[in-house]
């Protein structure tokens, strides 16, 4: 199928409901499709549609207007300085651009560039037929890959690989009238995308916002009766933040989705507690494989804090089980699948996964790809990440995984953040290096948390060195810059002897 039939679904199905927009300017699926078919119309000529903007109450209609013009929606990191940004826009020659009012003036080249809500003022009211394309086969979207361990990547999706998506994790019109998601992720996350798609498949109001502010958030979803919502793990921590320690004020919410990056278990604990009528879900998924792979539902949160079993209770640190139409292997060294329990690299095979860049397919011959992500999978077949295979920490042959170790320090309360690499090393090819931030208040030396991390792991895996900083850096979405971390530790140990700062605290703060 074809990103273009939703929106003859959406015509017949959801006509006289609203669609998009808060409640005081909204669009129903009829008026939604009117302006699919005036978009696509202005399209004619180009290759694809760039868009370069903050979050906007009818950003479907930009992609919707793509897909029935046969062109690709490729959504842009507005936040990127000016030669990313425009290094980015210049890999869609002969596309046109749209972007927010902020924005438009710092794009560069010879693309043209439109406002957003110009574009949407001159749509053709009565626009020409124009039939929508039906090759499944037709990159639908180009999303670039946020770049934590390397250069942006072009990742292709496919329509058919959006729509098994859809078809495999959505019921077509399962949401009911009164439903609204809020969107808070940015158009260019793989999960902004699959905001727009699951939820116009459901049926679902999107309400969009443009920005994140916590207590913006908080305001509208009790303002505008939201009854779902999806996250990354700092909007979390910044709404656990922003209550304060009292219940959320927000009797319509009746799902929140996290997912992105890991998230603290002390600020997932502290979130189930303020929000106690609402059912979490923890999504794990990747560009490449257009959203959702795998799911820890409602019933796994409720379980795992209430079970006195160390197993069950441990799922709460899970990305859940894998969904039915996806395949999954964990595989050793030598590519052979190892039985449950036993880490290794994480291999999904399906209808949805694309596994492809416009450098060309990372797919194997019978379908698999290979995430680069370490793990496991329980007896129980529940979804253990241990992270970016890159970011394994190889010391005296020992293949350690740092997110276990971050684990370890992010349970202590005086740690906020945390971040665990590893530097070179002569004698043990690498050692452990933690970086810490610690939370407002808090006071505490390297050797207590070295302490900390020795009691719950084996003293192989204790940080040689921790270093505390006021913040670590992330992206927009959540996700932490390891290797800019990487580098300014490597970069700090080539400018120091290496002996004055193996052990304990740093004192370059």
């Amino acid at each position: 199928m074809h990103l273009s039939s939703l929106v003859e679904m959406v015509e017949s199905g959801f006509d006289d409901r609203v669609m998009l927009g808060a409640a005081e300017d909204a669009v129903t699926g009829a008026q939604f499709g009117a302006l699919v078919r005036g978009g696509a119309s202005t399209l004619g000529g180009y290759r694809a549609l760039v868009y370069v903007g903050e979050n906007h109450p009818l950003l479907p209609v930009a992609l919707f207007s793509a897909a029935w013009a046969g062109i690709a929606f490729v959504p842009v990191n507005y936040r990127l300085e000016g030669h990313q940004l425009n290094s980015l826009v210049a890999r869609q020659p002969g596309a046109l651009v749209l972007a927010d009012p902020g924005t438009a003036s710092r794009i560069a080249g010879e693309a043209p560039v439109i406002v957003f809500d110009d574009w949407l003022a001159s749509l053709p009211a009565d626009p020409p037929a124009i039939d929508p394309p039906s090759d499944d086969d037709e990159v639908a979207v180009i999303l670039y890959t946020s770049g934590t361990t390397s250069e942006p990547k072009s990742v292709l999706l496919r329509h058919r690989h959006l729509m098994a998506y859809l078809l495999g994790s959505v019921e077509f019109g399962g949401a009911g009238e009164d439903e609204a998601v809020l969107v808070a992720v940015p158009p260019y996350h793989v999960a902004g995308i699959a905001n727009i798609l699951s939820n116009t498949f459901a049926g679902r109001r999107l309400v969009y916002l443009r920005a994140f502010d916590p207590r913006v958030w908080l305001d509208t979803v009790k303002n505008e009766g939201v009854t779902n919502a999806m996250v990354v793990p700092t909007m979390l921590s910044r709404i656990v933040a922003a209550l304060a320690g009292e219940p959320a004020d927000v009797p319509t919410l009746r799902s929140l989705s996290y997912g992105g990056a890991k998230v603290s278990e002390r600020v997932l604990l502290e979130a189930l507690r303020l929000f106690p009528h609402v059912g979490f879900v923890n999504a794990y998924g990747l560009t490449e494989t257009a959203s959702t792979i795998a799911v820890l539902g409602p019933d796994d949160h409720r379980a795992a804090i209430e079970s006195d079993d160390s197993a069950v209770r441990r799922r709460l640190s899970s990305a859940g089980q894998v969904l039915p139409m996806v395949e999954i292997e964990i595989r050793d060294e030598i590519d052979q699948p190892v039985p449950p329990g036993e880490p290794g690299m994480i291999f999904v095979r399906g209808e949805q996964i694309s596994g492809e860049y416009a450098s060309g397919s990372l797919l194997e011959p019978d379908g698999w790809f290979c995430t680069r992500d370490r793990g496991l999978i329980d007896v129980e077949g529940y979804l253990f990440i241990e992270g970016r295979a890159d970011d394994t920490i190889i010391r005296g042959g020992e293949n350690i995984a740092p997110a276990e170790i971050e684990e370890i320090l992010l349970a202590h309360p005086s740690v906020a953040e945390a971040c665990v690499v590893g530097l070179p090393d002569d004698e043990w090819g690498q050692t452990i290096a933690a970086v810490v931030v610690l939370r407002d208040g808090a006071s505490i030396g390297a050797d207590e948390l070295q302490d900390a991390v020795r009691s719950a792991l084996r003293g192989s895996k204790t940080p040689d060195t921790i270093f505390f900083r006021d913040e670590l850096p992330h992206t927009e979405t959540g996700k932490l810059l390891r290797r800019l971390v990487l580098r300014e530790l490597t970069e700090f140990q080539a400018a120091n002897d290496p002996k004055t700062t193996s052990q304990g605290e740093d004192s370059c703060r």
